[in-house]
Order: structure tokens, then sequence, then C-alpha cells
């Protein structure tokens, strides 16, 4: 029995009309997503002009910058699509919106992860910053990586998302029966608790850090550039708890339902879907990273902490 026949003695057969059921929310959500992801973009340009463009950080920044632009080229096409409830264009082009919602998802967590670890390492090696010798390796290393993403990354993609079952090429998302393949959800459970570990990794040493600053300061936290500096990077962990990790966990619980469900499960496709779009309010961070480098921003928090430590 080959692996289609298999698929559609499951019940769950490509030419099903198994989706999610698809609410306004996901409308709002990401058409908010669009115009804050956008504000994001247009306002830390204007800051990475006067950034060193030899630091790693910026580096990371800046293809940050390109991710999420990437992906917001695709975001008016999901509207579209939640909309109509009809696929209007090409299935390729389908697989390839679909896809791109989780290659931004890990690629910004894998920035995130670059920018918190160069962070760290200038703690603990105390130094004052981490850079590349020339601006040319800072872009050596940048183009290498999204050679690596061009060649490698897209063409995987472009041949294996959706290519083991037959799908109605007026749906678009609804590519879950690839998860009925024992090799992907293998895959897909070491990607899950790998991100899972890391976010924990991060959240225990920043705590430890953290602390270790509070022991040592003591008075005028606030006022301390280093000690504020680590609390920026709270930043890009709340990210990664609010907007990542849910969507992790809850892709465990999913894999499971996939796994050992015979019959189309709608409420678990929605809810999928849910926290799937969660991942991307991550573009908000570039706006909210340019409000947290404001000086007016800074001096509203430090009166409001006072104000609360007063009370």
């Amino acid at each position: 029995m080959n692996v289609s026949n298999a698929t559609k003695d499951n019940g769950l057969s490509g030419n099903s009309s198994c989706k999610a059921i698809f609410t306004p929310c996901l409308i709002w959500l990401y058409c908010t997503v669009f115009i804050g992801g956008l504000l994001g973009i247009i306002s830390i340009l204007f800051l990475l002009v006067k950034m060193n463009t030899r630091s790693v950080t910026t580096t990371a920044v800046v293809n940050l910058v390109v991710v999420h632009s990437v992906f917001l080229l695709t975001v008016p096409f999901r509207v579209i699509y939640l909309i109509k409830q009809t696929w209007t264009f090409k299935s390729p082009f389908c697989k390839f919106v679909s896809s791109m919602l989780h290659v931004h998802m890990y690629l910004t967590f894998l920035f995130y992860v670059v920018i918190l670890v160069i962070r760290y390492l200038i703690f603990f090696k105390h130094k004052d910053k981490v850079e590349f010798y020339r601006k040319l390796h800072a872009v050596a290393a940048s183009t290498g990586m999204w050679l690596l993403v061009i060649v490698i990354v897209v063409p995987l993609i472009v041949s294996q998302y959706g290519a083991s079952n037959t799908y109605n090429e007026k749906d678009c998302f609804t590519f879950h029966l690839e998860l009925a393949h024992e090799n992907v959800r293998a895959i897909n459970y070491v990607i899950s608790f790998i991100v899972i570990a890391t976010g924990v990794i991060l959240l225990v040493l920043q705590v430890f850090i953290i602390m270790s600053m509070v022991r040592k300061i003591r008075h005028s936290l606030l006022s301390h550039q280093e000690f504020c500096a680590q609390l920026k990077n709270l930043f890009f962990i709340g990210v990664i708890f609010i907007c990542f990790l849910p969507y992790q966990f809850f892709r465990i619980y999913y894999l499971q339902v996939v796994a050992h469900s015979t019959n189309c499960n709608t409420h678990a496709l929605f809810y999928n879907e849910i926290f799937l779009s969660i991942t991307s309010i991550s573009c908000f961070d570039l706006l909210l990273f340019v409000l947290g480098g404001s000086h007016w921003f800074k001096q509203k928090i430090i009166a409001l902490w006072n104000c609360l430590l007063c009370r």
C-alpha cells in the first residue's frame, strides 16, 4: 500500500474539505502585524544609519529587518485568502506563502539567539562590544547565510513542502496531511524541543545575570548602563516566550492529535492556525526596539518605576 492510499484509508484524503475555520480575528491580526511591522522597518532604518556597521549585533538586526520584510510581503496574500476563503493564485505560490510563516519564525528566533549570545559573551568576558574586523566581514557573513537559505532552504521547501499528498488548489495553508508521516513528525518534534530548550536556557542565563548584577550594584539600578542593557535582553526573551514557545508547546500536542486521529479535527487545526499566527506578532520587535532606544520613552519608564517604588 502506498502513502497516498494509506492516507485516504485514514480518512485524511487530500481532496477532503478538512481545513481550519478562520475567523475575522485572524484578518485583523495579520493586518495589524503588517502595519506595525512596516512602521518598525521604516523606523529602524533611521537608527541603522547611526549604528556601528561592524557590530555583530547590528548585523543580526539588519538581517532581522530583511526577514521581516520578506515575510510582510506575503501577509497581504494571507489576508486576501482569509477574506475570500478561496486561493486565487497558483499552488506553488501557496506553498511559498504558507512556508514563509514558519521560515520567518525560525529565522527570527535564530537571530534573537545570536543577539542574546553575543550580549552574554560581552557580559561574561567583560568586553565593551563584539564586532567584525572589517565591514566586509559583516557583509560576507550575512551574504553567506542568505545564500545558504536561498540555495538549500528555498529549493527544499519548493520541492518537498506538501509534495506527498494531493491538495485542492482552491484551498491554502492546509498541508497538515504531511504530518501523517512518521519522519515528518519526528523532525517537528526535534525542532520543537530544541526551540523550547533554547528558550528556557536563555531565560535561566538572563535571570542569573540580572540577579548577580542586583547583588553587585544594589542601588540605582536603572541609572546603571550595563543593567539597563541586560533588561533589554528580557525584551527578546519575552518575544520568544510570548510569540514562539506557545506555538511550540501546542505543536507537540498537535502532532499527537494528528498521529492518533483517523478523522479531521477542525478544532485542532483552528487552534494550530491561531498559535501559528501569534508568531507573526514578533514583527513588532523592531518598532518596540526603536521605542526602547528613545530617550523620552526611557524617561517615562524610569518615572513610572520610581513612582511604583514610592508606593
